[in-house]
């Protein structure tokens, strides 16, 4: 700044400004580059933030307060975003800036390897399952909104509430990559309010639960954050759908998730994947418990 003040030529100006933006380039590599893809959420978020700093410092230069007005809300609703991401993943800011990939239980050997075979079902076996079953729990991530298939889901769970299904929605607190992502998405469909549940209000219901549906979620279902203390995203809270008594994931591929870790729960014996595009399989499961149901 000092430079552009004292030089005001062209050539002066334009080398100050390619060294700033050098040397904001390389702060910002260094200070992702170490951290784990689990935090990587929490690390948008505080850039986020910082953006909004930068703003609210710009508009106090210039004198134009609508800056500092604008970046001040963006800053604090940032800050704000963080420490909700941070208390559900269960960590701590200064480890994920630092490039600290798991909690304070975390161990420091090598992850567990999983052994065991993935079991592969249909949408024919799915849906009688789902028309058998008494209770299900829904538990929706990142996949469902990026395949937009919160309608046909919507309708799939008022033909089991009609057929006097207990049906419920659990909904982590960083699914879909941002708090409340997935809450919208489905009030966005028109599912009742009732019926969708945050983690701490479910968890401990998965254990007398008939089918649970998983669409789309992988690193919040990961049962290595309890079971590991080596993983990754040890000690982060997770919801507890290998208890279920039937464990059905829909997801495109057998792929890890997005903080890249394997999810053993793939592997239980209780677990069965239906593969393929979310919208697509929820709309063929909709028509199927229909014509089952007699509707």
């Amino acid at each position: 700044g000092a430079i552009v003040m004292g030089g005001p030529e062209f050539g002066t100006g334009i080398a100050a400004l390619g060294g700033a933006l050098a040397t904001s380039g390389v702060l910002g590599w260094h200070m992702t580059a170490s951290i784990g893809g689990a935090d990587m959420p929490v690390v948008i978020t505080v850039l986020n933030s910082y953006s909004g700093w930068a703003l609210c410092a710009e508009g106090f230069m210039l004198d134009m307060p609508i800056l500092t007005t604008v970046g001040a809300l963006i800053g604090c609703s940032g800050a704000a975003l963080t420490k909700i991401m941070c208390d559900a993943m269960n960590r701590d800011i200064l480890s994920v800036i630092l490039g600290g990939y798991g909690t304070k239980s975390s161990g420091k050997g090598e992850a567990m390897k999983f052994e065991g075979e993935v079991t592969q079902t249909n949408v024919d076996d799915t849906c009688k399952l789902l028309m058998e079953s008494e209770s299900c729990i829904i538990v929706p991530g990142y996949g469902l909104a990026v395949a937009k298939g919160q309608y046909p889901l919507k309708d799939m769970v008022d033909t089991l509430r009609s057929a006097g299904k207990k049906v419920r929605f659990g909904i982590h607190p960083v699914a879909g990559r941002m708090p409340g992502q997935l809450n919208v998405l489905l009030a966005e469909a028109g599912v009742p309010y009732d019926i969708v549940e945050e983690l701490e209000e479910i968890n401990d219901d998965f254990g007398e639960t008939d089918v649970c549906l998983v669409i789309g979620a992988n690193d919040t279902i990961n049962s290595a954050a309890e079971d590991d203390p080596n993983s990754e995203i040890a000690g982060m809270p997770v919801l507890r759908v290998w208890n279920s008594k039937q464990v059905i994931v829909m997801k495109r591929s057998l792929a890890a998730g997005y903080a890249g870790v394997e999810n053993p729960v793939f592997l239980k014996d209780n677990t069965d994947m239906l593969l393929g595009d979310a919208k697509d399989t929820c709309e063929k499961l909709a028509a199927g418990v229909k014509a089952l149901s007699g509707k």
